[in-house]
């Protein structure tokens, strides 16, 4: 993705509406062919279409309701050039883009934030991103680029859940051949490996089985973990050892973790004995190296 109630007795407080930035004028030209939410629209604008500051204004009012804070809008994207219209994406044809309207885009994309919140679900939103001058890096200049909108549909965000101080579930009694685990006096899972056979394929066993969400491989998790290499036992990282968990997209670690961790619930502490091909192979990553094995106990997702 390019981007990025009233009290009885009082009077109600106004609902929000969208706010514009930037230099607004350059999308007096902008004109749009709405083609269903499935197809991108048809757009017309003058060429090319150059901004110094990101430029947003809603260009199609929508006729549903209003896009509120802490909701996630999920959204379509047309982006083109504005040096010559090009189309540099368009997920129209694809599954809508959840984007979430949190605190963190509050203030990491103030101008993108005030924008949708306030919208209306079916308006169409443009958005110029200015261009960047040739540089050493880059040896050609990089137009401004414009993105078409289109809010589909919004969805009110569960609550979040604050994570776990620790594993919470019931026991589960492993079966034979695999690592032994046992935590030592601090609470702190310890790994033996003795006498262990490489892995045939990913083992992901519960040790203690959870009772809270379940895991999906989009989700984000917050974790304690222990890793060491299968050959030899050595450690080679503990976020215990860092004294707080690990928060990470289940989508941006080894694959072993990926596919062992999904479908896990929350409060479960997981075992998993990884093969090298399903890890970061033989050349490894630091001291990781070749077969691994994990404990991780997890404490939340979002």
């Amino acid at each position: 993705m390019l981007l990025l109630t009233a009290c009885g007795g009082s009077p109600a407080a106004p609902e929000p509406t969208s706010q514009s930035a930037g230099d607004t004028a350059k999308f007096d030209s902008l004109k749009l062919t709405d083609n269903g939410d499935k197809k991108a629209p048809g757009v017309e604008f003058s060429k090319p279409l150059e901004v110094t500051e990101p430029t947003i204004k809603v260009v199609t009012e929508g006729d549903g309701d209003r896009v509120k804070e802490n909701q996630i809008a999920n959204i379509s994207i047309l982006a083109l050039s504005g040096a010559d219209g090009s189309t540099l994406e368009d997920t129209f044809p694809g599954e809508p883009e959840p984007l979430e309207l949190n605190e963190e885009l509050k203030t990491g994309s103030p101008v993108i934030y005030s924008a949708f919140v306030g919208s209306k679900v079916g308006s169409s939103l443009a958005l110029a991103i200015p261009g960047q001058a040739a540089t050493a890096e880059a040896a050609a200049a990089q137009p401004t680029q414009l993105l078409l909108i289109k809010v589909l549909s919004t969805k009110d965000v569960a609550p979040s859940v604050p994570p776990l101080a620790k594993p919470e579930g019931e026991t589960v009694t492993p079966p034979a051949g695999l690592p032994t685990v046992k935590d030592n006096d601090q609470g702190v899972p310890e790994i033996t490996v003795d006498g262990i056979a490489a892995p045939a394929a990913l083992v992901s066993q519960d040790l203690i089985k959870g009772a809270g969400a379940v895991v999906k491989e989009t989700d984000t998790l917050t974790v304690n973990y222990v890793g060491v290499n299968l050959v030899g036992g050595t450690k080679f990282d503990s976020s215990f050892d860092r004294g707080e968990p690990a928060s990470f997209p289940l989508t941006g670690v080894i694959p072993g973790w990926t596919q062992g961790l999904a479908g896990k619930t929350v409060g479960s502490r997981v075992l998993l004995v990884v093969p090298k091909d399903l890890a970061y192979g033989d050349a490894g990553q630091g001291e990781a190296k070749g077969d691994l094995v994990f404990v991780v106990d997890i404490l939340g997702v979002k």
